[in-house]
């Protein structure tokens, strides 16, 4: 697995666009967004269609067909230097074959945030056009909304990405060790549901795993385990960080699934590390070089997530 085409720095003053791939976007939580990222200097502009609900599936923010459009057109403004997501939900399985990648491509590397549903286009956007992303907050969800740590941590990776090179999440060891790799992942349910689609990554070998899942009841977790296990996906992966696991059922029983299904692999495992669904969620930048201590919980960056 290669390093990923780091996309730059943001800067005071530039341009953000806030797309919804997935579902509908409470109109207060969005302006809430908007406003902080007006707070931070920035430059915030929603897609046309991000408050847009589906006539006929309430759960999806408006048509594929607009939903892609939106993305499409914000990622190739050469006005807009970064793409943030408004929420996940669900829907980008749905949309992402329509957007036009060569298009995408020509328009160059720009900043890619969000995760939950988002983690297909994480996953679309390494295969597709080898770029770099970022597993992080998205700007109508209530944590970037109303929490400091999320907000401070996806702040900085954005405008000053040097100070965060190391990511300590006070996490523990479910395997103990060091691995260096390059980082991928996402939602675990995202993962298991991409085998077999177009342009989906053969396996997650040389990489930093980072998983994670909402709403999922333990015998479904063991199941996208045990599918990714079977087709060989973890075949050759180098460790495994796992963030959150929001109302997945009682810890107690999903952190001995963990063991049984991850426990074999023989690399090093960090749980509890502190993203995905949780409050105060760090970002976690995707398709960059990085060393896992287990034993500290702490993710090292070879270089700044962003140019």
């Amino acid at each position: 697995m290669k390093e990923l085409v780091r996309p730059a720095r943001l800067a005071p003053g530039a341009r953000v666009a806030v797309v919804a791939p997935s579902g509908p976007v409470p109109e207060e939580r969005l302006q809430a967004g908007l406003d902080v990222l007006r707070g931070w200097d920035l430059d915030p502009v929603a897609g046309p269609h991000v408050l847009d609900r589906h006539g006929e599936f309430g759960y999806l923010a408006g048509t594929d067909a607009d939903r892609a459009a939106d993305l499409q057109n914000a990622w190739c403004d050469p006005a807009v230097d970064a793409v943030l997501c408004a929420r996940g939900g669900y829907g980008v399985q749905r949309m992402v074959d329509l957007l036009d990648w060569e298009a995408m491509r020509a328009a160059g590397p720009k900043v890619f945030v969000g995760f939950s549903d988002i983690t297909v286009l994480h996953e679309a956007f390494a295969t597709r056009l080898g770029l770099a992303t970022l597993h992080g907050p998205m700007a109508a969800g209530i944590d970037f909304v109303k929490n400091a740590r999320a907000q401070e941590h996806l702040r900085a990776t954005l405008f000053a990405p040097e100070t965060v090179r190391t990511i300590a999440s006070g996490g523990t060891p479910l395997v103990t060790g060091r691995a260096r790799g390059v980082t991928l992942g996402g939602c675990l349910s995202l993962l298991a549901a991409e085998r077999g689609t177009p342009h989906a990554r053969a396996s997650a070998s040389g990489g930093l795993l980072c998983l994670e899942d909402v709403g999922e009841e333990t015998y479904r977790l063991d199941r996208y385990f045990t599918q990714l296990l079977r087709a060989g996906w973890f075949d050759g992966v180098r460790g495994v960080l796992l963030g959150s696991w929001e109302s997945c059922g009682d810890y107690a029983e999903v952190r001995p699934l963990l063991a049984d299904r991850l426990g074999a692999l023989g690399v090093p495992v960090v749980e509890d590390f502190g993203f995905g669904h949780c409050a105060g969620a760090l970002t976690i930048p995707f398709g960059v070089a990085a060393e896992l201590d287990a034993g500290t919980a702490t993710l090292t960056l070879d270089q700044p997530a962003l140019r």
